[in-house]
């Protein structure tokens, strides 16, 4: 089986995307407004 190294490039981009999705989730709790996510093959809202 053969392992893959990230890049700092690729490390540098999961990180950002962290922090976006923190962003996401805490602006969505502040205007109280439904999160669209993807479960079990249904789109699902849910509130914060």
């Amino acid at each position: 089986m053969e392992t893959h190294k990230m890049t700092p490039n690729q490390t540098k981009i999961l990180e950002g995307m962290d922090k976006v999705y923190d962003k996401l989730i805490e602006f969505k709790k502040k205007m109280n407004s439904e999160l669209v996510i993807l479960k079990d093959n249904k789109i699902t809202r849910v509130k914060p």
